[in-house]
C-alpha cells in the first residue's frame, strides 16, 4: 500500500483499488442536512397550499313539497250486480260483455215470459169473476131488502090487527115468522155483499202481483255503463237473486290507497291533493274526497280515495294506480342536495370566503326536485359549493370554476 497526494492505493496482486480521500467530511454532513431540512419543509408548504377546484351555486328562494307515494286500486265509483226479482228459466239476453247500456231504457233479460203472461191473464179473469159475483151479491141484497121491508110492513099491520082481534093467533104468528125469516135473509145477503166485496179486492191484489211479476220478468239496466261480464246463458233456470250481469260505469273511477297511521293528520278531505298515473298515464291532479274515520288496528293504515271524471283511454277498473301525495307546500330558502354534506355528525355547507372553503352549520327541512330546503344558517344569494364540497374542510384554498369546465 502507499499514499500520494490524498490518494492511498491499496493492492491485492496483479489489482488495485485507488481511493480518494475528502478532506473536507463535515462540509458534506452540513449539506446533507440543509438538504434534508428543505426536502421536509417544501413537502409541507406543497400539502398546505394545494387549491380544490369547486362550482358554486347561490341560495335561493323555492316552493317545497312533502310527498308520498303509494300504489292503489282503480274501481268503478259506481257499479252494479243485476239479478232477477222472479225464479225460472232465462227466456231471452239482450246484451252481452262489453255492450253499453242506459239507465232505465236498455233491455238486460228476460225470465219466464210465458209462465208469468198466463198467470196474469189468469189474473184478470178471477177480478172479472169476482166482479161478477160482487154485482149478483149486491142484486141479492136488494131483492132481500124489498122482501124485508114488505114483510115488515105486514107484521105491522097484522099487529094492530091482532090488538082488534081482526085476525087469529096463528095468521099472527105465521106474519111474525116470515118477518124474521126475511130479517135474516136480509142479514145473510149484507154478509155476502161484503164477501164478494172481500174477493174483488183480493182478485184486484192477486193481478197487481201478477203484473208485477210480468214487470219483473223483464228486467232493465239501473245505471248506465258497460256491461263487464254476464254470469249466466240463455235457456239456464235461475233463483231470485242469483247474479246475471255486472255494470260498471266507466265516466267516474274511484282510486283508493292506503297510508300509514302517522300520516294521518297529514291528509284532509277536500283539501289534499294527489298526482295520479295509471298504466303510464298521468291523469293530473286530484283532490282526496273521503279518508276513513277510523285507522286499521291490525295494519295501523287508514283509506284514501278520490275520484277521476271522464278518464282518458286506458285508465279502466282493476288497474293499479301510482299515488303521489303532495302533503305539504310551503316557501323556503334551499340549496341544491348534494351542497349538504356530514362533518361531526352535524350537516354542513360550504361558503367561499377570500377563496377559503368556510364550514356553516345548517338545519334541513323538506326535499323536492334535487334542492333541499335550509331552515337557519344561510341568506340568500350567498353562494354554497355544489361540486368539490366532499374534498374541502375548513380552511382549503378553492378556486371557483364553471359547471362542466
Amino acid at each position: 500500500m502507499s499514499r500520494r497526494h490524498g490518494t492511498i492505493r491499496i493492492g491485492f496482486g496483479h489489482c488495485c483499488i485507488l481511493v480518494l480521500l475528502l478532506p473536507v467530511i463535515p462540509g458534506l454532513v452540513f449539506l446533507s442536512g440543509c438538504m434534508k431540512g428543505d426536502a421536509t419543509t417544501g413537502g409541507g408548504t406543497q400539502a398546505g397550499a394545494k387549491t380544490i377546484p369547486v362550482v358554486l351555486t347561490p341560495v335561493q328562494t323555492r316552493t317545497f313539497e312533502q310527498r308520498l307515494t303509494v300504489q292503489g286500486n282503480v274501481e268503478a265509483k259506481n257499479k252494479a250486480v243485476v239479478t232477477p226479482r222472479i225464479g225460472g228459466p232465462i227466456t231471452e239476453f239482450y246484451v252481452d260483455e262489453g255492450d253499453t247500456v242506459e239507465a232505465g231504457k236498455t233491455k238486460l233479460f228476460q225470465i219466464d215470459s210465458l209462465r208469468v203472461e198466463k198467470a196474469l191473464e189468469i189474473s184478470k179473469q178471477d177480478l172479472a169473476l169476482a166482479q161478477c159475483g160482487q154485482r149478483e151479491a149486491q142484486a141479492n141484497l136488494e131483492r132481500m131488502q124489498a122482501d124485508f121491508d114488505k114483510a115488515e110492513i105486514d107484521f105491522k099491520r097484522f099487529k094492530r090487527l091482532r090488538e082488534q082481534n081482526a085476525v087469529t093467533p096463528d095468521a099472527m104468528e105465521q106474519q111474525e115468522s116470515r118477518y124474521k125469516q126475511t130479517a135474516a135473509g136480509l142479514k145473510y145477503a149484507k154478509t155476502m155483499e161484503d164477501v164478494a166485496k172481500e174477493r174483488v179486492t183480493q182478485a184486484k191484489a192477486a193481478l197487481k202481483i201478477a203484473e208485477r211479476n210480468l214487470s219483473d220478468s223483464l228486467i232493465y239496466a239501473p245505471i248506465s255503463g258497460k256491461i263487464s261480464h254476464r254470469f249466466q246463458e240463455p235457456g239456464e233456470s235461475v233463483d231470485p237473486n242469483k247474479p246475471m250481469v255486472r255494470i260498471v260505469d266507466l265516466s267516474l273511477l274511484e282510486i283508493s290507497a292506503f297510508l300509514p297511521a302517522q300520516q294521518y293528520d297529514s291528509v284532509d278531505v277536500s283539501e289534499t291533493q294527489a298526482r295520479i298515473v295509471v298504466n303510464g298515464t298521468d291523469t293530473g291532479m286530484h283532490t282526496i274526497v273521503y279518508k276513513s274515520p277510523t285507522i286499521e288496528p291490525t295494519l295501523r293504515t287508514f283509506e284514501i280515495k278520490c275520484e277521476i271524471s271522464d278518464p282518458p283511454e286506458g285508465v279502466v277498473p282493476g288497474a293499479m294506480a301510482d299515488i303521489y301525495l303532495l302533503l305539504e307546500t310551503r316557501q323556503g330558502l334551499g340549496v341544491p342536495t348534494p351542497a349538504v354534506v356530514p362533518r361531526d355528525g352535524k350537516q354542513v355547507v360550504f361558503i367561499v370566503e377570500h377563496n377559503t372553503a368556510k364550514k356553516v352549520e345548517v338545519e334541513t327541512g323538506l326535499e323536492s326536485d334535487g334542492w333541499i330546503e335550509v331552515l337557519n344558517g344561510l341568506t340568500e344569494g350567498i353562494p354554497v359549493i355544489t361540486m368539490g364540497q366532499h374534498l374541502v374542510d375548513e380552511g382549503t384554498s378553492v378556486v371557483q370554476q364553471k359547471e362542466g369546465a
